[in-house]
């Protein structure tokens, strides 16, 4: 039991604190930067929805608004067998000659982002990157609170901001795996038809950049804001849905375990591992119980410890310093509950849909 132990311990070791660490020694001892400059090729930002007439029309006006030459960009919106005004709301705003609206009658299940407000300068900060012809994909920064009030601090906040930060390292010394689905970009060479039913998108069109030999970067300048909390059972599927996107892609593109893929190791290290999480905290859990000496006795009443704080940052209760403990170890146990979910889905064959 003791190897069961300390082995799910290095695993989530690795996974949370080692392969940053890796990332960040790379970076420092080999970085590729790129050679950015002020471009403005054509541009096409394209969108797909559906039933968002809450929130299309502020949404088009926001993309309408983007510090961006007008004669260098095109907006195409595709509504996806949308049933409420959307489509109403896009003939009206098609009437300008630089957007072009598609009716498709019936729904692909394309994810749909037309919630995030994407900064002014956002666009052109993002095409600047590719005037290093090794980009091939540019990835923007998704900040969850308000340009306002500033980012979010709560667990799901702390969440992204270490996401982000893995991305930066990824990108500073070669590729992220994967882009913010909000806000990316591509050269159109790069672009291949995505297979039907496909969760992730933005994780499979920048491994195809990849593939081809081209670099995805990650850029924190370019900004898209989302809300921070969009109620505990609307994150926990859409969580449940992101981490079965990536089940989804093994089936589909098994050449990413092989040496076909360049950044094999950081795909691993980054998508794959986080699957694993679960499993390795329950091991180390119940190996926990079964050993009697007081250091295991001492780590199985910290683990419970802990997650007792999640129950804390359920419940919401605010208790000076322990509501950002609760947050975070709440915001940790949701996200490995919802890769449990995914991985039951995948092995009895369930498929995740898109919602809106």
């Amino acid at each position: 039991m003791r190897w069961v132990f300390w082995g799910a311990v290095a695993l989530i070791a690795y996974t949370y604190v080692g392969y940053p660490l890796w990332l960040w020694l790379r970076c420092r001892l080999r970085p590729k930067p790129i050679q950015a400059g002020s471009i403005a090729p054509f541009v096409s930002v394209v969108m797909v929805v559906r039933n968002e007439e809450r929130v299309l029309a502020r949404k088009l006006d926001n993309l309408l608004s983007l510090e961006y030459p007008s004669q260098q960009m095109e907006i195409v919106v595709v509504s996806d067998g949308s049933t409420d005004r959307t489509e109403e709301i896009l003939r009206e705003y098609a009437k300008r000659p630089q957007l072009h609206a598609v009716m498709n009658q019936f729904s692909q299940g394309k994810a749909s982002d037309a919630r995030q407000t994407i900064e002014t300068a956002g666009l052109q900060v993002l095409v600047n990157n590719f005037a290093d012809p090794e980009v091939g994909c540019v990835s923007g920064e998704l900040m969850l609170g308000n340009p306002e009030a500033g980012e979010k601090n709560g667990g799901m906040g702390l969440y992204w901001r270490v996401e982000k930060v893995i991305r930066e390292l990824e990108s500073c010394s070669g590729s992220v795996v994967g882009a913010t689905g909000a806000f990316y970009g591509v050269r159109r060479e790069f672009l291949l038809p995505i297979p039907p039913e496909t969760l992730l998108d933005d994780v499979y069109i920048p491994m195809q950049v990849v593939r081809a030999g081209s670099r995805v970067r990650f850029e924190p300048r370019a900004r898209a804001w989302d809300v921070p909390d969009l109620g505990a059972e609307r994150e926990f599927a859409r969580k449940v849905r992101t981490l079965s996107g990536n089940y989804q892609l093994l089936q589909m593109q098994p050449w990413l375990l092989t040496r076909a893929n360049p950044i094999r190791f950081e795909f691993i290290s980054h998508k794959l591992l986080r699957l694993v999480i679960p499993f390795a905290l329950l091991a180390a859990l119940l190996a926990c119980m079964f050993l009697a000496h007081p250091f295991y006795r001492a780590a199985f009443l910290l683990q419970l410890s802990f997650y007792a704080f999640s129950l804390l940052g359920m419940a919401h209760l605010k208790i000076g310093p322990i509501t950002r403990v609760g947050d975070a170890a709440f915001t940790f146990v949701v996200l490995n509950t919802a890769a449990m979910v995914a991985f039951a889905k995948f092995v009895t064959g369930r498929k995740v849909a898109w919602t809106r």
